[in-house]
């Protein structure tokens, strides 16, 4: 059964635990990083994004008024990619602008909107790049350019700006940009496709909005395009004598453009590149009833959650090339797991569920998202990590050249910033993956506390401590047809109607529901702590468990373990005791507290400092302490372990 997009939700207002993170993305995210992006920030890595539009505007105008003249400003600086962060940026305003109406937010996002468009030239092209250093360059270098990944995510901003404000006015730009890029690939016949997709998925976004079928003509034209030349990037080497990174064409698994999408079967290259071309594709085949483009991506997907993403859905375990490498190569300690590949994972998962309902793809959302999304922002919103490894070690992790890119404290900012307005972006429209509809029915695929109401009538309130709290109660003022996802980590559920508990075997991870106003429906899922076993298959984590609870991933840090969790081991079947909801701690959390053995090193007594001693080392049994992964590296520098020892048994003397 497919369901229509989010974006049909009509209204969202958020409460609860997604309620408290979006204020802080409105209160104290956006104008940070809103302060970084105008180079106002002090001691934060410089950025630029604002005055590289600013200074393109000034080009333009200057060129208009003397052609022959230079540059204007103090030309460009930053990534060539660095717009897609005010685009970013903007999307992220616009979702809180939806949820929390805020005059002085709109307003400076109006006069950024304002600026960008100063940028625009009369053919429609919009890149400061370009504009300000190589305007004779542009579209030669699709392999590296990023001219169409920094379009998407304008286009996507435009789209969310318009829903939120009614303004159009970067909807008219990015309209006239997406007619440029029309012009030059479909009616001047350019080859190519983006050698790092997103334009194609914010196309799709684009033509739902405005109907426009030169958007959807484009997008389908990209997604055919990659792949069937699969030396395209080799011949564009070829032809020009310059180049930004000097990317190697020939790897084209990089790209994704080693086969035709509609063959591919593995998740391979750059991580982020990859999930947001999945994400296309899944769109695509759900527009259009693509049943073979379908069944990539349900390939593609199966590759990943089951053979290529942590425990913590982060995907991309290198950080050469940022990417996938082969099934089952998971070490935590050198993990890249980028942030915005996570997001990228939820993208994809949210429009799986245009093609099918599964509770599989609700399960997925919520591990990226409570885990590797939230982990990769600091508690109070002005830190950000871009990648997210599951092992940290101090005075290795970040230091030793296997572990260098492994930060164990989040910085500032980055000089490519691209994690943190995403991160940004993601949790401000977060009720657009938590509910769906279709003619008749209501899905809550996430549970987020609010009101929600949707187009086929249906208005309903969802009250829940959610994730920490494990009753969802959802108070009906329009009734009809709901469909509630079980979440596939809970052993045991049940489900009440009016207070009388109901027998319902759930369809594909959903149990669907009639009800009528007034009705009171509560959903009790299972509270227990526990363990997590790897494949064995994955050969960092043999003989090795995690600990959870409901969507949450623990660990545990050094401050909670007498500064030392190398020497723990966690004791098999042991017991697991969640605390209260401790509002003082880390922002409001529950710990797990465990059963362990604390191994103690005899060579340090016997044998001094030797590195290696035939003597074992002595054991006694201690309780070690666990908070949810996303607080970690919130209380300064020291060791954090996901996946932790374990023992068959504790040695009976320590229990005297």
């Amino acid at each position: 059964m497919k369901i229509q997009h989010q974006t049909s939700v009509t209204a969202y207002k958020a409460g609860g635990f997604i309620g408290r993170y979006q204020r802080l993305i409105k209160d104290i995210v956006l104008p940070c990083q809103y302060s970084i992006l105008c180079d106002e920030a002090p001691d934060t890595e410089k950025s630029h994004v604002v005055q590289n539009f600013i200074n393109a505007g000034k080009v333009l105008r200057q060129a208009g008024e003397n052609p022959a003249a230079g540059e204007c400003g103090d030309g460009f600086y930053g990534m060539v990619f660095q717009d897609s962060d005010a685009a970013k940026w903007i999307e992220a305003a616009a979702y809180c602008l939806s949820l929390f109406p805020d005059e002085k937010l709109e307003e400076t996002a109006d006069r950024l909107i304002d600026i960008i468009a100063d940028a625009q030239d009369t053919d429609g092209y919009l890149n400061t790049y370009y504009t300000i250093k190589d305007q004779d360059k542009r579209w030669t270098n699709l392999l590296e350019g990023h001219e169409l990944y920094c379009s998407g995510h304008m286009m996507e901003a435009a789209c969310a700006y318009f829903e939120a404000t009614g303004k159009r006015k970067l909807l008219d730009v990015m309209e006239k940009n997406a007619e440029h890029i029309y012009t030059h690939f479909i009616t001047q016949g350019h080859e190519g496709c983006p050698g790092h997709p997103e334009v194609e998925l914010a196309l799709l976004k684009l033509y739902r909005l405005t109907n426009n079928s030169h958007c959807m003509e484009l997008a389908q034209h990209f997604i055919n395009t990659r792949g069937e030349d699969p030396h395209f990037f080799e011949k564009e080497k070829e032809k020009r004598n310059w180049h930004v990174w000097n990317n190697d064409p020939v790897n084209t698994d990089y790209m994704q453009a080693s086969k035709p999408v509609r063959t591919q079967s593995e998740a391979v290259g750059h991580a982020v590149r990859a999930v947001y071309l999945y994400t296309a594709m899944a769109d695509l085949a759900s527009s259009t009833d693509d049943g073979e483009l379908f069944d990539a991506c349900r390939r593609l997907w199966e590759n990943i959650t089951r053979r290529r993403m942590y425990l913590t859905g982060g995907i991309g375990s290198t950080v050469l090339g940022e990417a996938f490498t082969v099934d089952y190569d998971l070490p935590g300690d050198t993990a890249y797991a980028e942030t915005c590949a996570s997001i990228g994972l939820m993208f994809f998962a949210s429009r799986m569920l245009e093609n099918e309902i599964d509770g599989e793809y609700g399960d997925i959302s919520e591990q990226a998202f409570y885990n590797t999304i939230l982990g990769g922002m600091q508690l109070d919103g002005r830190r950000f990590f871009y990648v997210n490894p599951l092992e940290v070690i101090p005075g290795i992790s970040g230091v030793s050249p296997t572990h260098r890119h492994d930060l164990p404290q989040r910085p500032k900012w980055y000089a490519c910033a691209c994690c943190p307005p995403n991160a940004a972006r993601l949790i401000a429209s977060f009720g657009k993956y938590a509910y769906g509809e279709n003619a008749d029915t209501a899905y809550c695929h996430l549970f987020a506390a609010g009101e929600v109401s949707f187009e086929n009538g249906m208005k309903f309130t969802c009250e829940t401590a959610y994730p920490y709290g494990f009753d969802i109660i959802y108070k009906i003022e329009k009734g009809g047809k709901l469909a509630v996802r079980i979440p596939g980590w809970s052993r045991t559920f049940q489900i009440t109607i009016d207070g009388s508990p109901v027998s319902i075997k759930p369809q594909k991870g959903y149990v669907y529901l009639s009800v009528t106003d007034g009705t009171v429906v509560t959903l009790t899922l299972d509270d227990k702590p526990q363990f997590r076993y790897a494949s064995t298959k994955i050969p960092a984590l043999t003989g090795k468990t995690a600990v959870c609870r409901g969507p949450l991933v623990y660990c545990f840090e050094g401050v909670d373990n007498d500064n030392d969790i190398l020497s723990l081991s966690l004791i098999r079947n042991g017991n697991l005791t969640a605390s209260d909801y401790q509002e003082n701690l880390l922002c409001g959390t529950a710990t797990i507290t465990a059963d362990a053995i604390r191994h103690t090193d005899a060579a340090q007594e016997t044998a001094g400092t030797k590195l290696y001693t035939d003597c074992p080392p002595t054991a006694a049994f201690c309780q070690a302490v666990a908070v949810p992964y996303y607080t970690w590296g919130n209380r300064g520098e020291n060791q954090m372990r996901v996946w932790m020892e374990e023992a068959l048994s504790a040695p009976p003397e320590t229990f005297l």
